[in-house]
């Protein structure tokens, strides 16, 4: 069996990432970041194995990692396994009882379980939650309006089961820290009568970023960043800039409530938040710890 031997060049080039690396390393310790995992990186083996190593090294460094995960396509699959029908409307999936208690099932229960085995099998301390585990996640069931083209009346849609956050409940999240515990949140709230209410995953990890002070945001998704009418990506932009990129529309589609997500965070006293491609091979690793790092900050600060 042969060995490869790294060649000079390539021994410098790592002691160089290294000592690029170690100022951010300095800068970040003791911060909290939220970190929204979903999309291509949570469906990828590899990159999903990627994503764990680079908590785990998050941890080590003395970053505070919480993780809130999404799950929708696995849902899917798993309603369309036992043949339970779901619709969506305005891109939200309506959530009957049957389709609560799956989504609940794959949310706390196998996806997250998952998440959890491959950060503690890279040297990483995790444990898994949902929002009903110690109250974290208070809920009430969400209102959404939608006005009729023709009769111009405003109607009220029911989508069942699914939720937004009423309050956040911190403490079980502090005493993790404490513990060098890293959680893993699977985005199910409960309301005030112990019912069982699906959240978006965003939003989720926008509230728990705003309601323990994180340093930063940051979202992980399946595309590059902010991209303008060129398509070209943009590194850095400022809350004014983002509200003046929707007004003419170069912000669009799904990128709009990502970024809402975003400016709610920022709002509350976050100070930064990032979209991020999760298609990207340890992106977090790149954004946190190089020069200019990678996607689309979204911050008041002006360096």
């Amino acid at each position: 069996m042969s060995e490869h031997f790294l060649s000079v060049e390539e021994q410098l080039a790592k002691a160089r990432t290294l000592s690029e690396a170690l100022p951010y390393m300095h800068r970040f310790s003791g911060q909290t970041f939220v970190i929204k995992y979903g999309g291509h990186a949570m469906g990828d083996e590899q990159l999903s194995q990627y994503f764990a190593r680079d908590i785990a090294l998050m941890k080590q460094v003395g970053i505070n990692p919480v993780i809130v995960h999404g799950g929708g396509p696995q849902i899917g699959e798993m309603l369309e396994r036992l043949k339970i029908k779901s619709s969506f409307v305005d891109g939200l999936r309506v959530t009957d009882k049957a389709t609560v208690e799956i989504a609940e099932m794959v949310l706390s229960g196998s996806l997250n379980k998952k998440i959890v085995t491959s950060i503690n099998a890279a040297g990483g301390l995790a444990i898994g939650l949902s929002g009903k585990d110690g109250n974290l996640i208070e809920a009430q069931k969400l209102t959404r309006t939608k006005r009729d083209p023709d009769s111009n009346i405003e109607r009220i849609l029911d989508l069942g089961f699914v939720g937004e956050p009423s309050r956040i409940n911190p403490e079980i999240l502090e005493s993790f820290e404490e513990n060098n515990i890293i959680p893993v949140i699977a985005p199910i709230g409960v309301g005030a009568n112990g019912q069982t209410y699906n959240i978006n995953a965003d939003t989720v990890a926008g509230y728990i970023a705003a309601a323990i002070g994180a340093s930063k945001l940051i979202m992980m998704t399946d595309v590059e960043g902010v991209l303008d009418k060129d398509k070209k990506l943009i590194n850095r932009l400022t809350p004014k800039e983002v509200r003046k990129l929707q007004k003419d529309g170069t912000i669009e589609g799904g990128m709009i409530p990502k970024l809402e997500t975003c400016l709610f965070a920022l709002d509350e006293g976050v100070e930064a938040a990032t979209i991020l491609d999760g298609r990207v091979p340890h992106v977090l690793l790149l954004e946190t710890f190089t020069e200019h790092g990678v996607g689309t900050m979204i911050t008041d600060e002006i360096d």
